[in-house]
């Protein structure tokens, strides 16, 4: 069993920007006040930073300061909760992971089954978007771009003929299970969400793949998507204007 040595040797070599919390030591053996008492030293001797009343993590300094956690790190208590995957990072964050933009955000954006109240943490905002699919592991890559087509027009510091060009090289590098699997969440979606879907994926997609979505939209129905038809050949078919 640890003890409140081991416990001081296991902080000290966490990575750095790994937030932790107090109770994450908490055992039979350590009490809660010692812990605080191990990690409020740490704080005040500079080793560890506080990232709020409960959680904390070592601080990587350079020559312009001390970096702060990833997005991922800052809200990880918000998207697995009792290791159960409850939410994902999607917005501006994965705008940037992804090359669409390079504009910085102080919003952190959390895809979740549950959508809550916008609050304030750290420098950041972070608010949700409801997500009706199911989250998984294996699906938050594919929820992460049905995002970015659905939110499309808000992608900052781009165009949205751009954006369509860097979706379809992403998804050209997908294989065919996952494309349909793509296809299948992406019935949660909006129908121009899916109208978009659709154009992007005919760029590599023959066979009659991308059927199910035609099938699922009102063939009267036009999606005013502009600047789109520039990147797709296919826009047309899919009602895009």
């Amino acid at each position: 069993m640890k003890n409140l040595e081991d416990v001081r040797r296991e902080i000290e070599n966490l990575r750095y920007g790994y937030v932790f919390s107090y109770k994450d030591y908490v055992t039979a053996n350590c009490c809660k006040k010692d812990i605080q008492k191990i990690i409020g030293s740490m704080v005040i001797a500079g080793e560890l930073k506080v990232l709020d009343g409960y959680r904390y993590y070592r601080p990587d300094r350079t020559i312009f300061g001390h970096i702060k956690p990833s997005f991922y790190q800052l809200v990880k208590d918000l998207m697995i909760v009792d290791g159960i995957v409850v939410g994902y990072l999607t917005g501006h964050s994965i705008y940037r992971k992804l090359y669409l933009t390079t504009e910085e955000s102080s919003i952190i954006q959390i895809g979740t089954n549950h959508v809550k109240p916008a609050f304030e943490r750290d420098d950041y905002t972070i608010s949700f978007i409801k997500q009706e699919n199911k989250i998984t592991n294996d699906n938050i890559a594919l929820l992460q771009v049905l995002d970015i087509i659905r939110y499309i027009t808000d992608i900052p510091d781009t165009t949205i003929s751009d954006s369509c060009e860097c979706l379809v090289e992403l998804l050209e590098e997908i294989n065919l299970e996952r494309k349909k699997e793509l296809i299948s969440l992406s019935m949660c979606y909006p129908p121009y969400s899916r109208a978009l879907l659709g154009a992007i994926l005919d760029e590599s997609l023959n066979d009659g793949y991308t059927d199910l979505i035609m099938e699922s939209l009102s063939p009267s129905e036009c999606y005013n998507i502009p600047d789109a038809a520039n990147a797709l050949k296919y826009a047309k078919k899919w009602n895009l204007i």
